[in-house]
Protein backbone atom coordinates (compact mmCIF):
# COMPACT_ATOMS: atom_id res chain seq x y z
CA UNK A 1 0.00 0.00 0.00
CA UNK A 2 1.21 3.54 -1.15
CA UNK A 3 0.04 6.30 0.97
CA UNK A 4 0.65 9.50 -0.73
CA UNK A 5 2.81 12.18 2.24
CA UNK A 6 3.62 15.00 -0.69
CA UNK A 7 1.75 17.82 0.67
CA UNK A 8 2.97 16.95 4.57
CA UNK A 9 6.52 16.48 3.48
CA UNK A 10 6.16 19.96 2.15
CA UNK A 11 4.95 21.62 5.43
CA UNK A 12 7.74 19.28 7.46
CA UNK A 13 11.19 20.96 8.18
CA UNK A 14 14.06 19.33 6.82
CA UNK A 15 16.08 16.99 9.65
CA UNK A 16 19.78 17.56 7.97
CA UNK A 17 21.54 14.22 10.12
CA UNK A 18 23.45 12.58 7.60
CA UNK A 19 23.60 9.04 6.68
CA UNK A 20 27.21 7.64 6.93
CA UNK A 21 29.55 7.08 3.94
CA UNK A 22 29.52 3.31 3.05
CA UNK A 23 32.98 3.73 2.14
CA UNK A 24 34.07 4.47 5.48
CA UNK A 25 31.82 1.95 7.46
CA UNK A 26 33.07 -1.16 4.86
CA UNK A 27 36.86 0.10 5.89
CA UNK A 28 36.12 -0.75 9.45
CA UNK A 29 34.97 -4.44 8.62
CA UNK A 30 38.24 -5.05 7.23
CA UNK A 31 40.83 -7.10 9.19
CA UNK A 32 38.05 -9.05 11.89
CA UNK A 33 38.12 -13.00 11.06
CA UNK A 34 34.22 -13.41 13.00
CA UNK A 35 31.37 -11.54 12.09
CA UNK A 36 27.83 -11.91 12.37
CA UNK A 37 25.50 -10.08 9.83
CA UNK A 38 22.18 -9.34 10.67
CA UNK A 39 19.17 -7.46 9.06
CA UNK A 40 16.19 -5.46 11.39
CA UNK A 41 13.05 -6.44 10.75
CA UNK A 42 10.45 -4.33 8.73
CA UNK A 43 12.88 -1.17 8.78
CA UNK A 44 10.53 1.94 9.34
CA UNK A 45 7.69 0.23 11.41
CA UNK A 46 9.48 -0.24 14.33
CA UNK A 47 9.66 2.98 15.16
CA UNK A 48 6.70 4.23 16.75
CA UNK A 49 4.83 7.45 16.07
CA UNK A 50 4.02 10.45 18.54
CA UNK A 51 0.70 10.26 19.35
CA UNK A 52 0.21 13.30 18.79
CA UNK A 53 1.51 12.98 15.32
CA UNK A 54 -0.53 9.87 14.09
CA UNK A 55 -3.63 12.03 12.51
CA UNK A 56 -1.11 13.78 10.48
CA UNK A 57 -0.36 10.58 8.31
CA UNK A 58 -4.03 9.35 8.19
CA UNK A 59 -5.36 8.25 4.97
CA UNK A 60 -8.89 7.42 3.67
CA UNK A 61 -9.55 3.99 2.40
CA UNK A 62 -13.32 3.12 0.60
CA UNK A 63 -14.35 1.35 4.21
CA UNK A 64 -12.60 3.77 7.01
CA UNK A 65 -10.13 6.68 7.42
CA UNK A 66 -7.10 5.08 9.11
CA UNK A 67 -3.37 6.46 10.36
CA UNK A 68 -0.40 4.78 10.98
CA UNK A 69 0.72 4.01 14.73
CA UNK A 70 4.62 3.33 13.89
CA UNK A 71 6.24 5.40 11.16
CA UNK A 72 5.80 4.35 7.25
CA UNK A 73 8.12 4.79 4.32
CA UNK A 74 7.24 8.44 2.65
CA UNK A 75 7.55 10.31 5.02
CA UNK A 76 10.49 12.91 4.32
CA UNK A 77 12.48 13.00 7.69
CA UNK A 78 11.84 8.94 7.82
CA UNK A 79 15.65 8.02 6.70
CA UNK A 80 16.74 10.64 9.21
CA UNK A 81 14.73 9.36 11.98
CA UNK A 82 16.13 6.03 11.54
CA UNK A 83 19.65 6.78 11.63
CA UNK A 84 18.71 9.33 14.93
CA UNK A 85 17.60 5.73 16.19
CA UNK A 86 19.87 3.44 15.34
CA UNK A 87 22.75 5.58 16.79
CA UNK A 88 21.12 5.78 20.38
CA UNK A 89 20.65 2.42 20.22
CA UNK A 90 24.29 1.38 19.37
CA UNK A 91 25.69 4.22 20.86
CA UNK A 92 28.12 2.58 23.19
CA UNK A 93 28.89 -0.48 20.32
CA UNK A 94 29.44 1.72 16.92
CA UNK A 95 32.80 1.66 15.59
CA UNK A 96 33.93 -0.58 18.05
CA UNK A 97 32.52 -4.37 17.58
CA UNK A 98 29.10 -2.96 15.49
CA UNK A 99 28.50 -1.27 12.19
CA UNK A 100 24.88 0.08 11.45
CA UNK A 101 23.90 1.35 8.23
CA UNK A 102 19.44 2.12 8.35
CA UNK A 103 18.70 -2.24 9.01
CA UNK A 104 22.10 -3.64 7.90
CA UNK A 105 23.88 -4.35 11.14
CA UNK A 106 27.20 -5.98 11.68
CA UNK A 107 28.72 -7.78 14.57
CA UNK A 108 32.67 -8.00 14.27
CA UNK A 109 35.63 -9.26 16.45
CA UNK A 110 39.13 -10.62 15.96
CA UNK A 111 38.44 -14.05 18.01
CA UNK A 112 35.33 -16.34 18.15
CA UNK A 113 35.38 -15.71 21.79
CA UNK A 114 35.04 -12.40 22.05
CA UNK A 115 32.42 -12.38 19.06
CA UNK A 116 29.96 -14.65 20.69
CA UNK A 117 30.39 -11.93 23.89
CA UNK A 118 30.19 -9.01 21.03
CA UNK A 119 27.03 -10.94 19.70
CA UNK A 120 25.76 -11.47 23.37
CA UNK A 121 26.03 -7.57 24.07
CA UNK A 122 24.13 -6.94 20.73
CA UNK A 123 20.98 -8.97 20.81
CA UNK A 124 20.68 -7.64 24.79
CA UNK A 125 20.48 -4.00 23.43
CA UNK A 126 17.94 -5.49 20.81
CA UNK A 127 15.88 -7.13 23.28
CA UNK A 128 16.37 -3.78 25.53
CA UNK A 129 14.44 -1.74 23.21
CA UNK A 130 12.10 -4.11 21.45
CA UNK A 131 13.68 -4.19 17.94
CA UNK A 132 12.83 -7.25 16.02
CA UNK A 133 15.48 -9.04 13.72
CA UNK A 134 14.13 -11.29 10.15
CA UNK A 135 16.05 -14.23 10.84
CA UNK A 136 16.23 -15.46 7.32
CA UNK A 137 18.03 -12.83 6.53
CA UNK A 138 20.82 -13.42 9.08
CA UNK A 139 24.15 -15.32 9.18
CA UNK A 140 26.03 -15.41 12.69
CA UNK A 141 29.82 -16.78 13.17
CA UNK A 142 30.88 -15.96 9.19
CA UNK A 143 34.13 -15.17 7.93
CA UNK A 144 33.05 -12.96 5.10
CA UNK A 145 29.83 -12.33 3.56
CA UNK A 146 28.13 -9.51 1.83
CA UNK A 147 28.01 -6.39 3.41
CA UNK A 148 26.57 -2.80 1.76
CA UNK A 149 27.40 -4.12 -1.45
CA UNK A 150 30.98 -5.52 -0.84
CA UNK A 151 32.09 -8.70 -0.12
CA UNK A 152 34.01 -7.93 3.32
CA UNK A 153 36.43 -10.74 4.98
CA UNK A 154 39.74 -10.57 7.02
CA UNK A 155 42.06 -10.48 3.97
CA UNK A 156 40.07 -7.16 2.29
CA UNK A 157 38.02 -6.07 0.88
CA UNK A 158 36.27 -7.28 -2.72
CA UNK A 159 34.33 -6.30 -5.12
CA UNK A 160 30.29 -8.15 -4.62
CA UNK A 161 30.34 -11.45 -7.24
CA UNK A 162 27.12 -11.15 -8.11
CA UNK A 163 27.87 -7.38 -9.91
CA UNK A 164 30.60 -8.78 -11.44
CA UNK A 165 28.70 -11.49 -12.92
CA UNK A 166 26.01 -8.80 -14.19
CA UNK A 167 28.85 -7.73 -16.15
CA UNK A 168 30.47 -11.18 -17.13
CA UNK A 169 26.92 -12.34 -18.11
CA UNK A 170 25.73 -9.06 -20.22
CA UNK A 171 25.49 -9.55 -23.75
CA UNK A 172 27.20 -6.47 -26.47
CA UNK A 173 24.57 -4.02 -26.09
CA UNK A 174 22.35 -2.60 -28.98
CA UNK A 175 20.25 -0.17 -27.86
CA UNK A 176 20.97 2.98 -25.88
CA UNK A 177 19.30 2.10 -22.97
CA UNK A 178 21.67 -1.08 -22.78
CA UNK A 179 24.68 0.82 -22.92
CA UNK A 180 23.43 3.11 -19.89
CA UNK A 181 22.60 -0.53 -17.97
CA UNK A 182 26.47 -1.38 -18.78
CA UNK A 183 27.54 2.28 -17.75
CA UNK A 184 25.25 1.64 -14.60
CA UNK A 185 26.95 -1.28 -13.52
CA UNK A 186 30.76 -0.09 -14.02
CA UNK A 187 30.26 3.02 -12.25
CA UNK A 188 29.11 0.34 -9.06
CA UNK A 189 32.20 -1.27 -9.18
CA UNK A 190 34.42 1.79 -9.76
CA UNK A 191 35.97 1.59 -6.80
CA UNK A 192 38.25 -1.55 -8.13
CA UNK A 193 38.62 -0.85 -11.65
CA UNK A 194 42.00 0.66 -12.50
CA UNK A 195 42.25 3.26 -15.08
CA UNK A 196 38.19 2.88 -15.73
CA UNK A 197 38.24 6.19 -17.24
CA UNK A 198 40.31 4.56 -20.06
CA UNK A 199 39.37 1.47 -19.95
CA UNK A 200 35.63 1.88 -21.02
CA UNK A 201 36.18 5.10 -22.58
CA UNK A 202 34.48 3.56 -25.17
CA UNK A 203 31.53 2.69 -23.88
CA UNK A 204 30.59 6.18 -22.39
CA UNK A 205 31.61 8.08 -25.59
CA UNK A 206 29.23 5.09 -27.35
CA UNK A 207 26.86 6.36 -25.56
CA UNK A 208 27.45 10.14 -25.28
CA UNK A 209 27.99 10.37 -29.26
CA UNK A 210 25.76 7.78 -30.90
CA UNK A 211 21.90 8.18 -30.32
CA UNK A 212 21.25 5.34 -31.60
CA UNK A 213 23.53 3.49 -29.88
CA UNK A 214 26.01 1.95 -32.45
CA UNK A 215 28.47 -0.56 -30.29
CA UNK A 216 31.72 -0.36 -32.22
CA UNK A 217 34.61 -2.38 -33.21
CA UNK A 218 36.03 -0.56 -29.92
CA UNK A 219 33.92 -1.20 -27.72
CA UNK A 220 33.52 -4.87 -28.18
CA UNK A 221 37.13 -4.93 -27.47
CA UNK A 222 37.08 -2.93 -24.49
CA UNK A 223 34.32 -5.28 -23.07
CA UNK A 224 36.17 -8.50 -23.81
CA UNK A 225 39.04 -6.60 -22.19
CA UNK A 226 36.71 -5.75 -19.04
CA UNK A 227 35.41 -8.82 -18.26
CA UNK A 228 39.30 -10.59 -18.19
CA UNK A 229 40.03 -7.87 -16.08
CA UNK A 230 36.92 -8.63 -13.61
CA UNK A 231 37.70 -11.85 -13.43
CA UNK A 232 40.71 -11.51 -11.34
CA UNK A 233 39.44 -8.01 -9.73
CA UNK A 234 42.17 -6.67 -7.07
CA UNK A 235 41.42 -7.30 -3.50
CA UNK A 236 41.40 -4.07 -1.35
CA UNK A 237 42.58 -3.07 2.04
CA UNK A 238 41.72 -0.61 4.92
CA UNK A 239 43.92 2.12 5.98
CA UNK A 240 45.74 1.45 9.50
CA UNK A 241 44.98 4.71 12.20
CA UNK A 242 47.69 6.97 11.51
CA UNK A 243 48.69 5.72 8.55
CA UNK A 244 50.48 7.61 6.01
CA UNK A 245 49.17 6.29 2.89
CA UNK A 246 50.89 6.95 -0.99
CA UNK A 247 48.82 8.54 -3.80
CA UNK A 248 49.43 7.91 -7.64
CA UNK A 249 48.24 10.13 -10.19
CA UNK A 250 47.87 9.22 -14.11
CA UNK A 251 46.67 11.27 -16.71
CA UNK A 252 45.87 10.13 -20.23
CA UNK A 253 44.10 12.60 -23.12
CA UNK A 254 40.47 11.51 -22.04
CA UNK A 255 40.58 10.54 -18.66
CA UNK A 256 42.68 11.32 -15.16
CA UNK A 257 43.07 8.32 -12.84
CA UNK A 258 44.46 7.69 -9.08
CA UNK A 259 45.42 4.93 -6.75
CA UNK A 260 45.51 5.04 -2.95
CA UNK A 261 47.82 2.92 -1.75
CA UNK A 262 48.83 1.38 1.77
CA UNK A 263 53.04 1.54 1.52
CA UNK A 264 53.99 -0.85 4.74
CA UNK A 265 57.56 -0.79 3.05
CA UNK A 266 57.21 -4.33 1.60
CA UNK A 267 54.30 -4.48 -0.12
CA UNK A 268 51.95 -2.39 -1.62
CA UNK A 269 47.89 -3.15 -1.10
CA UNK A 270 45.99 -0.94 -3.19
CA UNK A 271 42.58 1.11 -1.73
CA UNK A 272 40.82 2.71 -3.36
CA UNK A 273 40.79 4.03 -7.10
CA UNK A 274 39.77 6.79 -8.58
CA UNK A 275 39.00 8.00 -12.82
CA UNK A 276 37.09 10.83 -14.17
CA UNK A 277 36.71 11.23 -18.10
CA UNK A 278 37.42 14.82 -19.18
CA UNK A 279 35.34 16.65 -21.75
CA UNK A 280 35.08 19.38 -23.75
CA UNK A 281 37.78 21.94 -22.62
CA UNK A 282 39.32 19.94 -19.67
CA UNK A 283 40.39 17.88 -22.19
CA UNK A 284 42.17 20.17 -23.97
CA UNK A 285 44.42 21.13 -20.74
CA UNK A 286 48.13 21.34 -20.78
CA UNK A 287 49.38 17.65 -19.18
CA UNK A 288 50.75 18.71 -16.10
CA UNK A 289 47.49 20.73 -15.38
CA UNK A 290 45.49 17.36 -15.75
CA UNK A 291 48.02 16.09 -13.37
CA UNK A 292 47.02 18.26 -11.15
CA UNK A 293 43.27 18.32 -11.74
CA UNK A 294 43.45 14.25 -10.66
CA UNK A 295 44.54 15.56 -7.59
CA UNK A 296 41.50 18.09 -6.67
CA UNK A 297 39.67 15.10 -7.88
CA UNK A 298 40.75 12.56 -6.10
CA UNK A 299 41.06 14.80 -2.81
CA UNK A 300 37.19 15.69 -3.47
CA UNK A 301 36.21 12.11 -3.69
CA UNK A 302 38.43 10.53 -1.04
CA UNK A 303 38.22 13.45 1.56
CA UNK A 304 37.73 11.45 4.41
CA UNK A 305 40.86 9.96 3.79
CA UNK A 306 42.67 13.21 3.33
CA UNK A 307 41.12 14.17 6.76
CA UNK A 308 42.55 11.80 8.87
CA UNK A 309 46.09 10.91 7.19
CA UNK A 310 48.90 12.53 5.70
CA UNK A 311 49.24 11.64 2.03
CA UNK A 312 52.33 11.63 -0.03
CA UNK A 313 51.79 12.01 -4.02
CA UNK A 314 54.20 10.08 -5.75
CA UNK A 315 55.36 11.74 -9.14
CA UNK A 316 58.10 12.69 -11.17
CA UNK A 317 56.64 15.65 -12.13
CA UNK A 318 57.24 19.19 -10.70
CA UNK A 319 53.74 19.02 -8.94
CA UNK A 320 54.57 20.85 -5.66
CA UNK A 321 56.44 23.52 -8.20
CA UNK A 322 53.58 24.62 -10.06
CA UNK A 323 51.07 24.32 -7.54
CA UNK A 324 53.00 26.62 -4.79
CA UNK A 325 54.90 28.94 -7.21
CA UNK A 326 54.44 32.56 -6.87
CA UNK A 327 53.93 33.09 -10.00
CA UNK A 328 50.70 30.32 -10.34
CA UNK A 329 47.46 32.14 -11.02
CA UNK A 330 44.15 31.17 -12.79
CA UNK A 331 42.56 27.94 -11.98
CA UNK A 332 46.16 26.33 -10.14
CA UNK A 333 45.62 29.22 -7.53
CA UNK A 334 42.41 27.83 -6.80
CA UNK A 335 43.22 24.32 -6.63
CA UNK A 336 46.07 25.09 -4.49
CA UNK A 337 44.32 26.83 -2.38
CA UNK A 338 41.91 24.07 -1.71
CA UNK A 339 44.28 21.25 -1.36
CA UNK A 340 46.13 23.74 0.94
CA UNK A 341 43.95 22.34 3.94
CA UNK A 342 45.62 18.91 3.81
CA UNK A 343 48.21 17.30 5.42
CA UNK A 344 49.80 16.26 1.62
CA UNK A 345 53.18 16.01 0.31
CA UNK A 346 55.36 14.99 -2.73
CA UNK A 347 57.84 12.61 -2.96
CA UNK A 348 59.93 11.16 -6.06
CA UNK A 349 58.63 8.03 -7.82
CA UNK A 350 60.32 4.46 -6.78
CA UNK A 351 59.67 1.39 -7.78
CA UNK A 352 56.17 0.17 -8.32
CA UNK A 353 55.73 -3.05 -6.20
CA UNK A 354 52.53 -4.38 -6.58
CA UNK A 355 50.92 -5.86 -9.91
CA UNK A 356 47.96 -4.08 -8.93
CA UNK A 357 49.56 -0.85 -9.39
CA UNK A 358 50.81 -1.81 -12.74
CA UNK A 359 48.72 0.22 -14.72
CA UNK A 360 50.01 3.33 -13.12
CA UNK A 361 53.79 2.65 -13.90
CA UNK A 362 53.65 5.15 -16.84
CA UNK A 363 52.62 8.33 -15.12
CA UNK A 364 51.53 10.64 -18.53
CA UNK A 365 49.96 8.38 -21.56
CA UNK A 366 48.73 11.82 -23.34
CA UNK A 367 49.61 11.72 -27.38
CA UNK A 368 51.52 15.08 -26.76
CA UNK A 369 54.50 14.99 -28.89
CA UNK A 370 57.47 14.70 -26.56
CA UNK A 371 60.37 17.35 -26.90
CA UNK A 372 63.01 17.34 -29.36
CA UNK A 373 66.40 17.62 -27.18
CA UNK A 374 69.77 16.97 -27.15
CA UNK A 375 69.79 15.85 -23.24
CA UNK A 376 67.21 14.34 -21.56
CA UNK A 377 66.65 16.80 -18.69
CA UNK A 378 66.20 19.65 -21.54
CA UNK A 379 63.04 21.75 -21.27
CA UNK A 380 62.30 24.04 -23.74
CA UNK A 381 60.65 28.22 -22.99
CA UNK A 382 58.74 29.91 -25.75
CA UNK A 383 58.50 33.27 -24.78
CA UNK A 384 56.44 36.56 -26.90
CA UNK A 385 56.01 39.73 -25.92
CA UNK A 386 53.56 42.18 -27.53
CA UNK A 387 52.97 46.25 -27.39
CA UNK A 388 49.62 47.83 -28.61
CA UNK A 389 48.63 51.54 -27.94
CA UNK A 390 45.56 50.04 -25.70
CA UNK A 391 47.68 47.21 -23.78
CA UNK A 392 50.49 45.28 -23.67
CA UNK A 393 51.26 41.56 -22.57
CA UNK A 394 53.17 38.63 -22.87
CA UNK A 395 53.26 34.80 -23.27
CA UNK A 396 54.40 32.47 -21.89
CA UNK A 397 55.22 28.53 -23.08
CA UNK A 398 57.04 25.99 -21.00
CA UNK A 399 57.64 22.51 -22.30
CA UNK A 400 58.97 19.46 -19.90
CA UNK A 401 61.19 16.94 -21.56
CA UNK A 402 58.43 14.38 -21.05
CA UNK A 403 55.95 16.65 -23.20
CA UNK A 404 54.33 17.96 -20.72
CA UNK A 405 53.77 21.93 -20.76
CA UNK A 406 52.80 24.87 -18.49
CA UNK A 407 51.11 28.38 -20.07
CA UNK A 408 50.92 31.61 -18.47
CA UNK A 409 50.03 34.93 -19.51
CA UNK A 410 51.24 37.95 -18.01
CA UNK A 411 49.66 41.66 -18.44
CA UNK A 412 51.81 44.28 -18.75
CA UNK A 413 50.79 47.51 -16.61
CA UNK A 414 52.76 49.98 -18.20
CA UNK A 415 53.61 51.54 -21.61
CA UNK A 416 56.69 49.93 -22.81
CA UNK A 417 57.91 49.56 -26.48
CA UNK A 418 57.99 46.19 -28.44
CA UNK A 419 61.69 45.29 -27.36
CA UNK A 420 60.80 46.13 -23.92
CA UNK A 421 58.26 43.63 -23.82
CA UNK A 422 60.37 41.05 -25.57
CA UNK A 423 62.43 41.75 -22.49
CA UNK A 424 59.96 40.89 -20.28
CA UNK A 425 58.40 38.36 -22.09
CA UNK A 426 61.97 36.72 -21.57
CA UNK A 427 62.70 37.54 -18.12
CA UNK A 428 59.15 36.26 -17.27
CA UNK A 429 59.63 33.44 -18.62
CA UNK A 430 63.14 32.40 -17.15
CA UNK A 431 61.84 33.75 -13.50
CA UNK A 432 59.22 30.74 -13.91
CA UNK A 433 61.61 28.02 -15.45
CA UNK A 434 63.51 28.95 -11.92
CA UNK A 435 60.52 28.85 -9.71
CA UNK A 436 60.06 24.85 -10.66
CA UNK A 437 64.04 24.82 -10.25
CA UNK A 438 64.32 23.82 -14.11
CA UNK A 439 68.23 23.09 -14.31
CA UNK A 440 68.72 22.72 -17.90
CA UNK A 441 66.47 25.09 -20.59
CA UNK A 442 66.53 25.98 -24.14
CA UNK A 443 64.86 29.59 -24.66
CA UNK A 444 62.92 30.37 -28.36
CA UNK A 445 62.05 33.53 -29.00
CA UNK A 446 61.03 35.36 -32.27
CA UNK A 447 62.84 38.65 -31.41
CA UNK A 448 66.01 38.68 -33.54
CA UNK A 449 67.30 41.84 -31.71
CA UNK A 450 66.75 40.22 -27.96
CA UNK A 451 68.47 37.31 -29.16
CA UNK A 452 71.44 38.32 -30.38
CA UNK A 453 71.80 41.46 -27.46
CA UNK A 454 71.32 38.69 -24.77
CA UNK A 455 74.14 36.24 -27.03
CA UNK A 456 76.29 39.37 -26.61
CA UNK A 457 76.57 39.16 -30.73
CA UNK A 458 74.72 42.88 -31.07
CA UNK A 459 75.37 45.88 -28.69
CA UNK A 460 73.25 48.41 -27.36
CA UNK A 461 73.18 51.78 -26.31
CA UNK A 462 69.72 52.18 -24.90
CA UNK A 463 69.92 52.43 -21.65
CA UNK A 464 67.13 50.86 -20.75
CA UNK A 465 67.52 47.55 -22.61
CA UNK A 466 70.89 47.50 -21.50
CA UNK A 467 69.56 47.13 -17.47
CA UNK A 468 66.92 44.30 -19.55
CA UNK A 469 69.74 42.22 -21.07
CA UNK A 470 72.04 42.80 -18.43
CA UNK A 471 69.22 41.05 -16.12
CA UNK A 472 68.32 38.46 -18.47
CA UNK A 473 71.94 37.10 -18.67
CA UNK A 474 72.01 37.19 -15.12
CA UNK A 475 69.21 34.85 -14.74
CA UNK A 476 70.65 32.80 -17.24
CA UNK A 477 74.06 32.64 -15.94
Amino acid sequence: MCVDFRTLNQACPKDTYPLPRIDTMVDRTFGYEVMSFLVAFSGYHQIRMAKEDEEKIAFITDFDTYCYNVMPFGLKNAGATSRHMIDAVFKDQRGKNLEAYVDDILVKSKTLEGHLNDLRETLDTLRKFSLKLNPTKCTFGAASEKFLGYLVSARGIEANPDKISAILNMPSSKTPKEDQKLAGRINRLGRFISKAGDRCSPFFWCLRNNKSGHWTIECEAAFAELKRYLTSAPILVAPKEGAVLSLYLGVSNSAVFAVLVDDNGERQHPIFYISHILLDAKSRYPTLEKLALALLVTVRKLRPYFQSHTIQVITGQPLLKILHTLEVSGRLLKWSIKLGEYDIRYVPRTTIKAQALADFVAELSTSEPPLAKHRANLWSLHVDGASRSQSHGVGILLTSPMGATLHQAVTLWFKATNNQAEYEALIAGLNFALSIAVKCIQVFNDSQLVVNQVNRAFETKDEILKKYMRQAQSLIS
